[in-house]
């Protein structure tokens, strides 16, 4: 199994792929979308996961989806952000988080993210091997209502927003519900040692299950 970072302006997006089979998780902003239909095309791309509806993962689902025939997967809690961001307000927490949020919050709310027409809600548990691709769909909800994560093969796992690693690795800075994206920390934390691919940020680090620590 193999994870290819796509690397956006601020934002990241991966391929996961087996063989020639392949799905995308999140898609990056639209700046980024040639680059990231140039990596895509590269495979037998089969699915795209959300790992939560805002316009720097998901906007250009829509159209990679028609693009490639594909469906676009993400869980039903995040429905209404495709009519508006404000449907569920952004907070943050520590100076990190409120310069996050403050570049981010007018473009978050003028940015209009497309629903796909081909759509598949997942949830907890959702197996993705009918996709050529063994990996398994997490809710980590706090980052959104609908926030989730992709834990592939049982050693690497595309968090979404849940972690961010703008500087060092942490618990997400931008929340809708703060207690939830803690919650979803810790559950992160408790599967034991993964390998992390955070939404922003260098997807190098693993999580220790003793210590709680982030480690390189």
């Amino acid at each position: 199994m193999k994870i290819e970072w796509i690397k956006g302006k601020t934002d990241n997006c991966y391929i996961v792929s087996e063989g020639k089979d392949a799905i995308l998780v999140d898609t990056a902003s639209g700046e980024s979308y040639e680059k990231v239909l140039e990596e895509c095309s590269k495979y037998n791309m089969r699915l795209i996961v959300l790992t939560h509806v805002h316009f720097d993962h998901a906007e250009n689902a829509a159209k990679l989806s028609e693009h490639f025939g594909v469906p676009v997967a993400y869980h039903a809690a995040d429905e209404n952000l495709f009519e508006s961001f404000d449907n569920q307000p952004m907070k943050s927490y520590g100076i990190v988080g409120k310069v996050v949020l403050g570049m981010s919050l007018k473009v978050l709310r003028n940015t209009v993210v497309k629903r796909p027409e081909n759509v598949i809600h997942i949830k907890e548990g959702d197996d993705l091997s009918e996709y050529g691709i063994n990996a398994k769909i997490l809710e980590l909800p706090g980052h959104t209502k609908g926030s989730i994560g992709v834990d592939v093969e049982g050693t690497d796992l595309i968090v979404g927003d849940a972690l961010d690693n703008w500087i060092t690795p942490a618990t997400g800075h931008l929340y809708s519900d703060k207690n939830a994206l803690k919650a979803s920390a810790e559950k992160i934390r408790a599967l034991g040692p993964r390998k992390i691919y955070y939404g922003h940020g260098k997807p190098t680090v693993r999580v220790n299950k003793e210590t709680g620590r982030y480690t390189s």
